[in-house]
């Protein structure tokens, strides 16, 4: 049983209005546009806010960079830090971080999804998971989680300050892959890549280094091994990929090219000097590339490092609704009825905001109660 503890309106936290987004699929330029830019590498250059937009399949992809300071033994920061915040609903950055939705530890405390994939990758810090199947983890420092929501899950993903004598910085990557419609009501489903087992690799130009990490997908010989067995990405012919490539001062790297149809991304997370295809990009913006070209990174005189996602488009109407993402306003308004009614298997954790054992270090329990740590 939960604790009497106030439970959120997640939904109405997440700021949903009284309608559905509806997004159809596209092309990004007119027929007579493609005829004359078939040879553009760059199709498209756009700045990047906290939420960053992403192509089809994917739905968009958040990157959250906080520096937490010491916690407390309530794996929290000092409440003395919550002093002129919005709380519970806190993303404005004030002294370097944002709470969230959270009230004593930061993060996001139990609420539901239908219809699509998360992908966690944390690059810095924690994150405790626990969900509405029994299934809990702790995971960070280069761990990628992949969760399929599928007909419905309530999860929490709660940011544990473990250290009291130290910060706690956390940097994640959290990308939302959409499901077709064939796959939004399977079982709920979730699986860790330990930072131990990511395939990674590092190739050198002009004594300069260009490091990989394939998080998704398959580069080369170099593949990943954590695609949950209902995913768009479980198809090879989907190629669909994740790639965190890091270049060194000077370091050109190149990504090979990509079936056709497929839509490839390339997001400028750090660093001020980067060429694509011999064009700048300035810092914190993306670029929409032509995935059947090969494409050519090249480094200024500081490191930089980018995110690539791409994967064949699932080509089918998108109607989102906060949490949930299905094919009609008629499914999304179904989604809300069974959450309503069923809350997706309930809630088994004594908060919502559930975070584990300070001491614990990073493991997995699955919902069957098989237990699993990073080798």
């Amino acid at each position: 049983m939960v604790k009497p503890l106030e439970r959120r309106s997640f939904l109405s936290r997440m700021g949903l209005g009284l309608g559905a987004v509806l997004v159809q699929p596209f092309s990004l330029f007119s027929k007579n546009s493609q005829a004359s830019m078939q040879a553009q590498l760059i199709l498209k250059i756009r700045p990047l806010g906290f939420q960053w937009e992403t192509l089809d399949p994917f739905l968009f992809c958040v990157h959250h960079e906080d520096f937490f300071p010491k916690g407390n033994k309530a794996l929290g920061p000092d409440p003395s830090n919550f002093v002129g915040r919005h709380m519970g609903q806190d993303f404005i950055v004030k002294d370097g971080f944002r709470m969230y939705h959270g009230s004593t530890v930061p993060g996001f405390p139990g609420h539901p999804h239908r219809g699509f994939e998360t992908i966690t990758i944390v690059r810095t810090g924690l994150v405790d998971h626990a969900d509405s199947m029994g299934a809990a983890g702790r995971y960070g420092h280069g761990d990628v989680q992949w969760m399929t929501a599928g007909k419905g899950v309530q999860h929490a993903e709660m940011f544990p300050l473990i250290n009291q004598d130290k910060d706690n910085p956390l940097e994640l990557f959290q990308i939302w892959l959409n499901l077709p419609k064939k796959s939004k009501m399977v079982a709920p489903h979730f699986k860790m890549l330990w930072a131990e087992s990511v395939p990674k690799f590092s190739a050198e130009t002009h004594d300069a280094k260009t490091h990989v990490e394939v998080l998704v997908g398959k580069f080369d010989q170099y593949q990943s091994i954590n695609t949950p067995p209902n995913s768009w990405a479980a198809d090879p012919n989907n190629q669909v990929a994740i790639y965190n490539i890091q270049l060194e001062a000077g370091a050109s790297f190149e990504l090979p090219a990509a079936g056709p149809g497929i839509n490839r991304s390339i997001y400028y997370y750090e660093g001020n000097q980067l060429k694509i295809g011999g064009q700048d990009i300035a810092h914190y913006h993306a670029a929409d590339v032509d995935a059947t070209q090969k494409c050519l990174l090249q480094n200024g005189g500081e490191v930089s490092k980018v995110l690539v996602l791409q994967g064949r488009p699932i080509n089918e109407p998108v109607v989102q609704h906060g949490p949930f993402v299905m094919n009609s306003k008629e499914e999304i308004y179904q989604a809300f009825q069974d959450y309503q009614s069923t809350q997706f298997g309930g809630w088994p954790w004594p908060r919502y905001d559930q975070v584990h054992d300070a001491k614990l270090g990073r493991f997995a329990k699955h919902a069957d109660g098989r237990m699993e740590e990073p080798q």
